[in-house]
C-alpha cells in the first residue's frame, strides 16, 4: 500500500512552504472552497476537539446546523473557528492523521494563517489586535522612564482595567506585562568580554534579545549572560533587532513580517559570518526563524542560514552537555520542580531538553506538563477569548497544584504567568535559565 494514503504515520509530517506571495492565497472563493474541505475532514474525526476553542466551535456550528454537516454551516461563520485558532501547531503536530505525506495534505494551523491573512488584507482587525501586536513599539513608549512607573501602576489599579476593558477590548482579570526602563539592552550595554576569559576557538552565542526579553523581563537576559558564561560559551546581545514577527504572523499581517525580516535577517547572517550561534529566550522567536521564516521565504538562502545557526537556549546547552563541557558544578538543589512545556517549544522536536538539563541539578526532580496554557501573546489578554485562555490553561494549573511544587517555570514567560494566575497552590513563575542560574549559585 502506498504509504502516503495510510492513516496516520510514524514518519515525521511534512511542512509544504507558505504560498503567500500568490493571487491565489487571498482569493476568498479559493479560501472558502479549501477550508470547506477541511472542516468536513475535521467533522468525521474529530480528534483535536481537547485542544483548543477552534474544534469545539467548528463541531458546535456544524452540529447545531440544519443538515449537520459542514454544508450546513454559513461560510461567513467560518470566520469564528478561525478567530480561535492561535497557530500553536499542536494539531498538525500531535494529533492529526491526514498532514502530508498523507493524500489529504491537511495543515489546519497554516489553512488558517491564510485566513486569518485573506481577513487582515480586507482591513477586518481591530485597532486594538494591531496595537497589542505591535510589540516592539508598545515596548519603546511603555519603557520611558516615568512612562513605564505610571503604565505599571496602571494596569494594576482596577477601577483603570475597567475603563481598558470597556474602551479598548482588554480584560480587566489579564495578566498585563510590566516594563522596564532599563532594559536588558541598557543592562549589558558596557558589558565587555576580557581577553583570554575564553579559549581559542570557544563557542560563541548571540542573544536575540526580543521584544519581551528587552521591555518586560530585562533580567533574564543577565541570567543567560551568567550560565553561557559560566560554561566557557561567550555570549553578547544581537546589535540590532526589530520583532521577530510571530504577534504579527498570528495576526495575518505577512507584509509586516516581510519588513521585520528585512531588518532581521542580515544583522543574524552577518553574526553567522563572524562564528556566532543563535539562540533567543522565547520559543516562539526561536520558532519564528526556525520555521515560519523559513516556510514563507523557502527561496531565500540568508533566512535559510540563519535557520540552520538558530536553536533553542536549551538545546543549545544539552548539545554542550553532550560534548562533555556542561559544567556541573551545582550549589543548591531545585526540590520538586513543575514544568510546563510550551507548545512553541515542542513543536522544534527537539525533545523535552530543558527538563534534561533541570535534571542534572542534585535533589531536583522535574515533573513536566506537555499541555497548552493558552495563553498565545493576545488570546489571554483580548476580552472575548481571556474566559477560554483560563478553561484551557486550568488544565496545567490542576496537574501543578496537585503536585503542590516548590518552584513552577516554563520557557514562555508569558505562559508561566499565566497559569500562575489560575493556580492555587503558586503565586510565582521562573524561567527555567533563571532556575539554572540559581542552582549553579551565580
Amino acid at each position: 500500500m502506498d504509504k502516503s494514503k495510510q492513516e496516520g504515520s510514524l514518519g515525521a509530517p511534512t511542512r509544504h512552504s507558505i504560498e503567500w506571495e500568490t493571487d491565489e492565497f487571498y482569493d476568498q472563493s479559493a479560501l472558502d472552497a479549501e477550508l470547506e474541505r477541511v472542516f468536513d475532514v475535521c467533522h468525521g474525526c474529530r480528534r483535536c476537539v481537547n485542544l483548543c476553542e477552534s474544534f469545539p466551535t467548528l463541531f458546535d456550528l456544524i452540529d447545531e446546523s440544519d443538515t449537520l454537516e459542514v454544508d450546513g454551516v454559513a461560510k461567513k461563520d467560518y470566520q469564528k473557528v478561525v478567530d480561535q485558532c492561535y497557530l500553536c501547531d499542536m494539531c498538525f503536530m500531535t494529533k492529526c492523521p491526514y498532514v502530508p505525506p498523507h493524500e489529504w495534505n491537511i495543515d489546519f494551523p497554516h489553512l488558517m494563517l491564510r485566513a486569518k491573512a485573506v481577513n487582515f488584507k480586507k482591513n477586518h482587525t481591530s485597532f486594538r489586535d494591531k496595537t497589542l501586536t505591535n510589540t516592539n513599539t508598545v515596548g519603546k513608549l511603555a519603557s520611558i522612564p516615568v512612562v513605564n512607573v505610571l503604565v505599571n501602576k496602571l494596569n494594576e489599579t482596577k477601577s483603570f482595567r475597567k475603563v481598558l476593558a470597556a474602551g479598548f477590548g482588554v480584560h480587566q482579570d489579564a495578566k498585563l506585562p510590566t516594563y522596564h526602563h532599563k532594559t536588558l539592552r541598557k543592562r549589558l550595554k558596557n558589558h565587555i568580554v576580557s581577553p583570554g576569559v575564553f579559549e581559542f576557538k570557544a563557542k560563541k552565542i548571540a542573544l536575540f534579545a526580543t521584544c519581551y526579553g528587552n521591555y518586560n523581563s530585562p533580567e533574564l537576559g543577565e541570567d543567560f549572560l551568567r550560565v553561557f558564561e559560566h560554561n566557557d560559551i561567550q555570549l553578547k546581545l544581537v546589535p540590532q533587532e526589530t520583532c521577530c514577527g510571530m504577534p504579527k504572523l498570528e495576526l495575518g499581517d505577512l507584509d509586516t513580517v516581510k519588513k521585520f525580516k528585512d531588518t532581521n535577517i542580515p544583522v543574524l547572517s552577518k553574526l553567522i559570518d563572524q562564528g556566532f550561534d543563535l539562540i533567543a529566550p522565547i520559543p516562539s522567536c526561536v520558532l519564528m526563524f526556525k520555521q515560519e521564516l523559513p516556510l514563507m521565504f523557502p527561496n531565500d538562502t540568508e533566512v535559510q542560514k540563519v535557520k540552520a545557526a538558530f536553536y533553542d537556549p536549551f538545546e543549545y546547552l544539552f548539545l554542550h552537555h553532550k560534548e562533555g563541557k556542561l559544567k556541573t558544578d551545582f550549589k543548591q538543589g531545585l526540590g520538586n520542580v513543575s514544568y510546563q512545556v510550551a507548545c512553541h517549544l515542542r513543536v522544534q522536536n527537539i525533545g523535552l531538553k530543558t527538563r534534561d538539563i533541570l535534571s542534572l541539578i542534585p535533589e531536583t526532580q522535574v515533573h513536566a506538563q506537555e499541555r497548552c496554557s493558552g495563553h498565545d501573546g493576545t488570546y489571554a489578554v483580548r476580552k472575548e477569548t481571556h474566559e477560554k485562555s483560563v478553561k484551557i490553561g486550568r488544565a496545567v494549573a490542576r496537574k501543578v497544584d496537585q503536585l503542590n511544587p516548590d518552584v513552577f517555570a516554563s520557557d514562555c514567560p508569558m505562559a508561566a504567568t499565566h497559569i500562575a494566575s489560575i493556580s492555587k497552590s503558586i503565586d510565582k513563575a521562573e524561567h527555567p535559565m533563571t532556575l539554572l542560574r540559581m542552582a549553579y549559585g551565580l
